[in-house]
């Protein structure tokens, strides 16, 4: 049918039409030169990167980037998109350390009212769908995926083929059913980071509007469109930004990071700057349900890996990664590939030092400290780590749409400590009580 016929536009006239209507629906043209514009157009630096990389991608896909001799041209654009993101990522880590000196917090009111940007939004939103569905396979995955995300699709394949035999339909065998359960847990990611930057807008910032508005950048940029069915990307990011919400149930924010440092290993480097946010209250409700929830999402994965015999394998893939060992030469299409690690683990020792440092510093921390430190760690990830290291920007993006939509969150600290424990940490602490009284010795009789 003639109205059917829906072709989406490529990452070039997508990257000048989301910054057409980006200038357009937040840009404040009778402040020219205040930073919250600056910021605005600035999300935008890392996009001529990613332009390099599709290109040198359709010449020669990855990983044979940068080993294959016949496409000289793949190699050399694939280097300069590297080269670009780094020295975006760089300007984007400058600024978060930048916003721990910021005192004056001017409002980004934007340019639609709330009604015209639930719109947009819905509209945006819905176009994300055909893109995902639509995007081809013929690069793969961006990144490796972890462990725990691989097991947690097959699981769900698993079950769509049951449902589908239990309805008397035979499953086909051409890989629909994982295609489907792939987009639509990337598709549920995206909604979820989208529906929590609302929620912390509208409750936290007090401002329902630049919820809106913050989610409706976070749809517009094109980072979003190019990873809209990368499941990996994305749904990390979303157990992270709903941790900001949940930031005064203390219980609940660990339990939300935990699960995502189970499943995905970079959440947990933030975990210093959350314990350090709740030193004074909370510190011990937060490291007791992060471990929780790390443990529960390591358990189960080993659980299906284990079911599958797989595990001992898996075992020896992730203690042989060169991405995460930065001591060692890579042969990932990266800024690291075929340079020896020497010069990349002095960047890892550095970024790790920050790391300690957001434990420390800044004390005591309020809501925006955590913002912008988190999205800091993030960042550095990206310097050194060796699978396409630059590329992971829905990582952090939530977190940097906070940072630059957030009002002054000098007062938003963690609630103070009450006498009675919320019902999911008394019935922690009972589980626990109980599991050591078991596994306690009994005591010796007594000699008559």
């Amino acid at each position: 049918m003639v109205f059917l016929d829906f072709n989406l536009p490529n990452a070039t006239t997508w990257f000048y039409l989301s910054l057409m209507l980006a200038v357009g629906l937040f840009f404040k043209f009778n402040r020219f030169f205040s930073l919250r514009n600056w910021d605005l157009l600035s999300l935008y630096l890392l996009v001529p990167g990613f332009l390099f990389l599709l290109r040198a991608y359709r010449i020669q896909p990855p990983p044979s980037t940068f080993d294959n001799p016949d496409h000289p041209e793949a190699k050399s654009l694939a280097m300069w998109g590297f080269i670009w993101l780094m020295a975006g990522s760089g300007c984007f880590f400058l600024r978060c350390m930048l916003d721990m000196t910021l005192v004056s917090r001017p409002s980004l009111v934007p340019n639609l009212n709330l009604s015209g940007l639930a719109w947009f939004a819905g509209a945006m939103f819905l176009c994300m769908v055909p893109v995902a569905i639509r995007t081809s396979e013929q690069y793969g995955d961006v990144g490796r995926k972890p462990s725990a995300l691989i097991s947690l699709e097959k699981s769900g394949t698993q079950i769509v083929e049951q449902g589908q035999q239990a309805a008397g339909n035979q499953p086909a065998e051409d890989g629909t059913a994982e295609f489907w359960v792939q987009r639509s847990m990337a598709l549920l990611g995206q909604l979820a980071v989208v529906a929590a930057l609302v929620m912390i807008g509208a409750i936290h910032f007090q401002s329902v509007r630049s919820g809106m508005a913050a989610g409706t950048f976070y749809l517009l940029l094109p980072y979003t469109a190019i990873y809209v069915g990368q499941a990996h990307h994305v749904l990390p990011a979303a157990l992270l930004v709903w941790a900001v919400y949940c930031y005064r149930r203390p219980w609940l924010s660990g339990l939300l990071l935990g699960l995502a440092s189970g499943s995905f290993f970079f959440p947990a480097l933030t975990a210093p700057v959350w314990l350090s946010f709740y030193r004074r209250s909370g510190a011990r409700r937060f490291l007791a349900w992060f471990l929780l929830g790390a443990g529960a999402s390591l358990g189960l994965t080993a659980l299906v890996l284990w079911s599958d015999g797989t595990l001992s394998k898996t075992l020896q893939l992730v203690l042989s990664l060169s991405e995460l060992q930065p001591w060692r030469l890579t042969s990932l299409p990266s800024i690291w590939h075929g340079i020896h690690g020497a010069y990349r683990l002095p960047v890892f020792v550095l970024h790790l030092a920050l790391v300690i440092l957001t434990g420390f510093w800044p004390s005591p921390k309020d809501l925006g400290h955590v913002i912008a430190l988190s999205a800091a760690v993030l960042i550095g990830i990206q310097f050194w780590y060796a699978d396409q290291g630059g590329v992971y920007v829905l990582w952090y993006l939530p977190l940097l749409i906070l940072l630059i939509f957030r009002p002054n969150l000098a007062d938003r600290f963690p609630p103070p400590p009450s006498e009675a424990l919320p019902w999911p940490s008394r019935l922690f602490v009972g589980f626990l009580g109980w599991v050591i009284r078991r596994i306690q010795p009994p005591e010796p009789a007594q000699t008559v």
